[in-house]
């Protein structure tokens, strides 16, 4: 039965009937929630939630044009792509099982198969002397307080000017731009004073550039691990940005530059660094309960929860969790978490989404705030470069949607 109630707010939906209405599970509605693409209202006295009636039905027909790829201006929204699928609880990279595959091969063997469909075992990625010195310079010259995210997208602009080759956008020069950038922007991530080894994968080079702890097997795995989950997760905000300007034949170094840019949007690359903090101060203050009332009072959402791909447990952070399991230091933090997903359960039913699982490693590891995002900036170069590699394959300047006009009606006077 439908909650009536007067006045403005309208007619209210159980959850239940929002998930009916929008034809998909319970779960899946409280992580539109999580996104911000509904509105809840508890029940009094109850557990339960409501939605408004009006939001739900407009978000149902949003998401009826998504699923048939048109618009209002008739505007195409789905691109094809042959690199990663998502399904319920499970994502693939070519069609392989993506979490088998970062579970049994490298960083780098991970990005060779998403960029040629093959591995190539045992693989590394070297950066030129010349590239790793114009980054590492750039990079430099930036203020103190420059985020991480600052100074990988002026090392790839950086790197771009060393490159004499990057305007050609055959597949083989690109792969070997990609081989060649990303681990030129783990060189710029090495702190001013320490001497970058360009030797080992390029989990122990970051390593340096994220801590001042020494590494060991176990951390370097979930660190190597978790870049060859964050690889490629379909069309994000990011990844579309990269391929609007790849349609214009950006070369790949001022593609992964606009990914870089779109991804420092606070609700994009942020949510691993929020969650970090939600980490740090639920061990500072040793329960998860005041730290939630206030987020929840000040009306934010709790950081680390919720996907709108999974209805279920986010499969990256299922993974993650399972390796820092087996850490001992790991242990508080992990603690940590769990309080935070059964705490925010008694308001929300959301699951663990990779951010948390980042924000433990990040937390337990002596790394900044700021480290998840850039684990995720990293490790989604690879991603980028993947799908430029294929809009350069598509007609130019595709990526051009055409404009819903609604100003004045014309011809108007001038202005006075």
């Amino acid at each position: 039965m439908r909650d009536q109630e007067p006045g403005p707010a309208g007619r209210r939906l159980t959850t239940q009937e929002a998930a009916e209405l929008l034809g998909v599970k319970p779960e899946t509605v409280y992580a539109y929630v999580s996104r911000g693409h509904l509105s809840s209202r508890r029940v009094p006295g109850g557990r339960g939630s409501t939605f408004d009636a009006q939001e739900v039905e407009s978000l149902a027909r949003r998401n009826k044009r998504e699923s048939t790829g048109t618009s209002g201006s008739g505007g195409e929204l789905s691109v094809r792509t042959r690199l990663t699928f998502i399904d319920t609880d499970r994502y693939c990279f070519r069609g392989v099982d993506a979490t088998e595959l970062a579970a049994r091969h490298s960083y780098e063997e991970v990005a060779e198969w998403l960029w040629t469909g093959r591995l190539r075992p045992g693989v590394t990625f070297s950066a030129p002397g010349p590239a790793v010195a114009a980054a590492r310079r750039a990079v430099a010259a930036l203020p103190a307080h420059a985020d991480p995210t600052d100074r990988l997208r002026v090392a790839a602009i950086a790197a771009a000017t060393a490159d004499p080759l990057r305007f050609d956008l055959s597949e083989e020069s690109v792969l070997g731009t990609a081989r060649i950038l990303i681990p030129t922007l783990v060189a710029a991530l090495t702190p001013t004073g320490f001497t970058y080894r360009d030797e080992g994968s390029l989990a122990e080079r970051l390593w340096s550039g994220l801590s001042r702890r020494t590494a060991d097997e176990a951390t370097v795995r979930v660190l190597d691990t978790a870049l060859a989950l964050l690889v490629d997760h379909d069309l994000a905000a990011s990844t579309l940005a990269v391929r609007v300007a790849a349609s214009a034949r950006a070369h790949a170094y001022a593609a992964v530059s606009t990914g870089l840019a779109v991804l420092e949007g606070p609700l994009h690359g942020a949510a691993s660094g929020l969650a970090h903090k939600l980490i740090a101060e639920v061990l500072d203050r040793g329960d998860a309960g005041p730290v939630i009332a206030e987020e929840l009072r000040a009306g934010r959402r709790i950081p680390g929860l919720g996907h709108r791909l999974y209805a279920g447990e986010d499969p990256r952070a299922r993974v993650l969790f399972g390796l820092l399991e087996e850490i001992p230091r790991c242990a508080p933090a992990l603690a940590a978490a769990r309080d935070i997903v059964a705490t925010a359960a008694r308001h929300t039913p959301l699951h663990a989404n990779v951010d948390l699982a980042l924000a433990v490693f990040t937390a337990s590891c002596a790394m900044p705030a700021t480290a998840g995002e850039t684990i995720f900036a990293v490790a989604r170069t690879a991603g980028w470069i993947a799908h430029a590699l294929e809009e350069y394959g598509e007609r130019p300047l595709r990526m051009r949607p055409s404009g819903h006009y609604t100003g004045p009606k014309p011809p108007q006077p001038l202005p006075e």
